[in-house]
């Protein structure tokens, strides 16, 4: 299953941040190691946008609250289809 999860941080002062924002990286790590998280960018300024690729809900859910816990934040999930099946899903169903 595949999500765009987009993060707005809390507006903390950046040098405040950080520590938290290199723990961030580094529990990032393993996730991409794994193939969970397929990609990840910084946003300018601050937050950041990442391409997830769980299982299921409740491995998304887990994520994103390890997430909130290294950098409190609002979350914006966008589910998404890989586009090999979007097209699949067309060739099917032609009008």
């Amino acid at each position: 299953m595949l999500f765009m999860v987009i993060s707005t941080p809390r507006p903390e002062p950046p040098s405040v941040m950080t520590a938290k924002r290199k723990a961030y990286w580094e529990w990032l790590t393993p996730l991409q190691q794994q193939g969970l998280c397929k990609e990840v960018w910084a946003r300018t300024g601050r937050g950041a946008i990442a391409l997830f690729d769980v299982p299921d809900n409740e491995t998304l859910h887990r994520i994103m609250n390890e997430w909130a816990e290294i950098i409190p934040a609002t979350f914006e999930v966008y589910p998404l289809i890989d586009p090999v099946r979007a097209k699949a899903y067309l060739e099917q169903h032609k009008g």
